[in-house]
C-alpha cells in the first residue's frame, strides 16, 4: 500500500505543480497580452481560448488532480497516510482553491463573456471590461492555491 500511496502523492503533486503553472502563465501573461489588444479583440480572443480550454489536456489536469486529492483525503482519513494532515490540507486547498473557485468564479465570467454578441464590438468591449479584472483575481486564487497544495502533498510525501 506504501508505493500506491506514494504514486497517488507523486500524481497529486505533479497536477498541482503543472494546474498552478498553467494558471501562473495565464496571470501572468496570456491576460495581459490580451489587454494590450482592443477590447473587442481581447474578448473575443478569450472566447476562443475558453473554448479549447474544455478538453482533456486541462480538464484532465484540474479534474484528474481532484480525484487524486479526493482519493488521498479517504487515505489519510482511514489512517493510511503518514502525515495525513498535510496531504488533508493539501487536497482541501486544493479542491476549495481550485475546483471551486473555477466552478464559483472563473466559469461564470467565461460564461458571461460568451454570452456577448459575437457582431457587435462595442458590446463585445463592455464585456471584456466586466471579465477581465474578476477573473484574473480569482486566477490569481487558483494559481496560488495550486501551489500551496503542491507544497503541502511534498510535505505529505517527505514526512
Amino acid at each position: 500500500m506504501t508505493v500506491f500511496i506514494d504514486v497517488l502523492l507523486v500524481v497529486a503533486i505533479l497536477g498541482t505543480g503543472v494546474v498552478s503553472g498553467v494558471f501562473y502563465a495565464f496571470s501572468g501573461f496570456v491576460i495581459q497580452g490580451l489587454h494590450r489588444l482592443p477590447a473587442a479583440d481581447a474578448a473575443r480572443a478569450m472566447r476562443e481560448i475558453n473554448v479549447t480550454a474544455v478538453r482533456a489536456p486541462l480538464m484532465l489536469a484540474i479534474f484528474g488532480t481532484a480525484l487524486v486529492a479526493l482519493a488521498l483525503v479517504v487515505l489519510a482519513i482511514a489512517g493510511q497516510l503518514a502525515a495525513p494532515w498535510w496531504a488533508i490540507a493539501g487536497a482541501v486547498v486544493y479542491l476549495v482553491g481550485v475546483v471551486g473557485v473555477t466552478g464559483g468564479a472563473n466559469v461564470p465570467r467565461n460564461n458571461r463573456l460568451a454570452a456577448a454578441s459575437a457582431s457587435d464590438d462595442a458590446a463585445l468591449a463592455a464585456a471584456w471590461g466586466e471579465f477581465r479584472p474578476g477573473w484574473q483575481a480569482w486566477n490569481h486564487v487558483r494559481s496560488l492555491t495550486s501551489a500551496v497544495a503542491c507544497v503541502c502533498l511534498v510535505v505529505a510525501l517527505v514526512s
